[in-house]
């Protein structure tokens, strides 16, 4: 990348948009223009060269779309969480959500029903995401209207979050259960001054 993005745009609370039209609009003024783009990022080290590859031609393929979302299916049902207000709690679900009660009787809310009689619910990850660039310039959003859903598969959509993750994420490289893509370049040295005698 040829320059940073502002500091204003940098916060724990800065939403993507920002520093993503930024970053499309300087690199227009020059004179550097896409189609398309991809967010790949860092905290998902066990997405792969064919992960993007197998996004991209599901993405390519679509025709009307406006962007393309990595997903997989909630551990953590939707149906079964709650708002709490002062000593009350509420379905985050309104009650209209309920399940067909297999005696007949009344109605069963999802927040009473097995997780395995739930409609299947998927959750965004951080593995990837792509769009057409219009859909930022045009209309400053991201994922625009219509969004393609892109099924990792494994441990592709695993993203480091907190040191639970960072110590998951060792365990399962030293136990050869997932590797990390191999990099050809040697990493970056640090500066160092001169030895101390």
């Amino acid at each position: 990348m040829p320059f940073l993005r502002p500091a204003a745009f940098g916060s724990d609370t800065s939403p993507d948009i920002e520093w993503l039209e930024y970053t499309l609009r300087t690199l227009a003024d020059g004179g550097r223009r896409w189609d398309v783009f991809s967010l790949l990022r860092p905290t998902s080290p066990f997405r792969t060269a064919a992960t993007i590859n197998r996004a991209w031609a599901l993405f390519t393929a679509q025709h009307g779309v406006d962007s393309l979302r990595a997903i997989e299916k909630c551990t953590q049902h939707p149906g079964k969480m709650w708002v709490v207000r002062g000593q009350r709690m509420y379905p985050v679900l309104p009650f209209t959500n309920h399940v067909a009660s297999p005696k007949g009787g009344a109605d069963v809310p999802w927040h009473s029903t097995p997780y395995q009689a739930l409609p299947p619910v998927y959750v965004q990850n951080a593995s990837l995401e792509m769009a057409w660039t219009r859909v930022v310039l045009e209309r400053g959003s991201i994922a625009g209207d219509v969004l393609v859903p892109f099924m990792t598969e494994g441990y592709e959509g695993f993203d480091i979050n907190d040191p639970t993750d960072w110590m998951i994420a060792e365990k399962l490289v030293a136990d050869g259960i997932v590797a990390l893509s191999p990099i050809a370049q040697a990493p970056y040295a640090v500066a160092v001054g001169p030895a101390a005698d």
